[in-house]
């Protein structure tokens, strides 16, 4: 049957020849007479024998020419999948773990490692259809934002070979090989199969040209899904606060952060008007929303007015007289150089002490009440008159005066005039030259006794009475003379006079601050005038001491800080004089052979 259909394709190919003339025509008659070919092997290609397809091999050829088909080859290509830019200022992510091993085929948006930032832990997807052939980073390493992670050969699309050589399938092949593949297709058209769903193109395939957002770039989610799983972002959800304003559509693909998109909705501004930005990658700065709101560019949506309720007035108040004094006297006082030391004074013998003087404090500083209360009971009863041969010369002490209880005050400005009596240093002032005078060099001047300034917090101001003669007064007279000028102080207005507050002043100053507050140190000013030195008093705390015995005492201590004229007085000066004063201090019971 075979050689009969031979014979008669060439038959019938000589005649069409011969009929059409020339080598167009011959062409022609060949083609349909492969196509009848085609149709004849296909209904007895299963009853042919090797002798036929030995007799269709003889027809591989017709006056030389060649058979010709088209072949379908598929395309592979190796893709570098590197490492995005995940997050604001990220150079760098650790490996934690790949999901595929070196061989596995993997599809677009399939995980394809873990890694992990100084932020967060970022699962990224695949951006291909294809094979992993080879992982750049183990797990464990250090990748760098724009290196390779790995390799993936990808899967290309099929397409037509545009070669032009000649195939070297003999016809009888090539006749089968097209009879089956047209009976395939006939069967395929029988059967109905669903059209594949179409899939999104990853963000991070070369192929996409234009990438939705930065967080899609840096997280390679599904273009169906948003950044938040869901089919919108939340993002671009209405709030209460945005009044039915709704972003153009243009503002999705803008890159901003959360903060900026969420005052836009506030404002009602498009973002897409503002693009690009000034930022990387054209992102939007808060600087370039402000140049926008700036620019008087109107919002596309009404924003509600709050209304802000306008600051009250400030009060301009004119500094006092005593006031302005202390301003121009701590301007003065920048000319000083200042050396500061600070310490501790043990004051638990002064403790201890102080009850027995608060029980013996002379009648004339105690009110008339008391006094009288504390007198032996034969002179209260009139048995006996202490001036039965003298009357009193002394005045009575203005009511100012009294007082039932000793402080700690008095006995330190007593203790402190004693170590002044032992350095003259201390007991000087500063003198420098007049005009007049010939000498260019300044001059201490010294004086014969210790004169202490203190200082003294009225409502009316800061003020600095004067302390005369210190070393000659007792306890009790500085207690009640301390009584006096803060009465004065209390006054308004200040009823303190030259008297109390002579011109030259002291030679040292001292301030009581722990009086007022639980403060532990300080850093006195001195003021020109003020003397050569000023010193801080804290407030006395019980401490567990254990200097001076190995199991410890509790102790009351009493932490002090100086200044002094560093022009004056040298550190090592200073300190020496604090400590003659601590040894008043600390064994008050020097003063009582000194006939205190």
């Amino acid at each position: 049957m075979l050689r009969s259909t031979t014979n008669i394709v060439g038959f019938s190919t000589a005649s069409a020849a011969r009929r059409v003339g020339g080598r167009r025509s011959l062409s022609t008659a060949r083609r349909t007479t492969t196509n009848f070919l085609a149709c004849t092997v296909t209904a007895g290609s299963r009853r042919s024998s090797p002798r036929a397809s030995s007799s269709l091999s003889s027809l591989s050829t017709v006056e030389g020419r060649s058979f010709h088909t088209s072949r379908v080859w598929q395309s592979k290509k190796r893709e570098t999948f590197k490492l995005a830019d995940i997050g604001e200022g990220i150079t760098e992510c650790e490996v934690i773990k790949w999901s595929i091993q070196p061989g596995s085929r993997i599809e677009a948006f399939e995980p394809l490692c873990e890694v992990q930032s100084d932020k967060a832990s970022v699962e990224i997807t695949s951006p291909f259809d294809g094979i992993v052939k080879e992982i750049l980073v183990p797990e464990g390493d250090i990748a760098k934002v724009g290196a390779g992670l790995c390799i993936i050969e990808v899967d290309g699309a099929a397409h037509p070979s545009s070669s032009s050589e000649p195939d070297t399938k003999t016809p009888a092949e090539a006749v089968a090989e097209n009879a089956e593949a047209a009976h395939a297709a006939k069967n395929e058209k029988a059967v109905p199969t669903e059209a594949p769903s179409k899939r999104g193109v990853h963000p991070l395939d070369p192929s996409n040209t234009t990438p939705r957002r930065l967080e899609d770039l840096r997280l390679g989610k599904h273009p169906s899904k948003g950044v938040f799983g869901s089919k919108k972002d939340s993002l671009f959800q209405e709030s209460p606060g945005t009044s039915g304003f709704a972003p153009s559509a243009g503002s999705a693909n803008v890159l901003a952060p959360p903060s900026i998109r969420h005052l836009a909705k506030l404002q009602g501004v498009d973002l897409a008007q503002l693009a690009p930005g000034s930022g990387k990658e054209g992102r939007i700065e808060m600087s370039d929303f402000e140049a926008y709101l700036a620019r008087g560019a109107a919002p596309q949506a009404e924003v509600k007015e709050v209304s802000v309720q306008e600051p009250e007035p400030e009060i301009v108040v004119e500094m006092g007289r005593t006031r302005h004094n202390m301003y121009k006297a701590m301007v003065k006082s920048l000319e000083i150089p200042h050396f500061g030391y600070s310490t501790t004074l043990d004051i638990t013998e002064l403790h201890t002490m102080l009850p027995t003087l608060n029980a013996h404090i002379p009648a004339k500083y105690l009110p008339p009440s008391i006094a009288e209360q504390r007198q032996p009971l034969a002179i209260r009863h009139g048995m006996v008159n202490p001036n039965a041969i003298l009357s009193p010369t002394s005045q009575p002490l203005p009511e100012s005066m009294h007082y039932t209880k000793l402080t700690y005050l008095p006995v330190l400005l007593k203790t402190l005039s004693k170590a002044m009596m032992e350095w003259p240093l201390l007991r000087s002032t500063l003198a420098l030259p007049s005009a007049s005078s010939t000498s260019t060099k300044p001059s201490l001047a010294i004086r014969p006794s210790a004169d202490i300034a203190l200082a003294l917090s009225t409502p009316t101001g800061l003020y600095t009475p004067t302390l005369s003669a210190v070393q000659q007064s007792s306890v009790y007279a500085l207690a009640a003379t301390l009584k006096h000028l803060s009465f004065l102080g209390r006054q308004v207005p200040c009823a303190l006079s030259p008297k109390e507050m002579p011109r030259r002043g002291g030679t040292l100053t001292v301030s009581n601050v722990g009086a007022v507050g639980h403060g532990e140190t300080a850093s006195p000013v001195l003021v020109p005038g003020g003397g050569v030195a000023i010193v801080a008093l804290g407030r006395a705390k019980w401490v567990w001491d254990v200097n001076r015995r190995a199991e410890g005492e509790r102790r009351l201590v009493l932490p002090v800080s100086w200044s002094a004229d560093h022009r004056v007085v040298e550190g090592a000066e200073l300190a020496a004089f604090v400590e003659c004063w601590r040894g008043y201090v600390e064994d008050p019971v020097r003063m009582v052979a000194e006939g205190v």
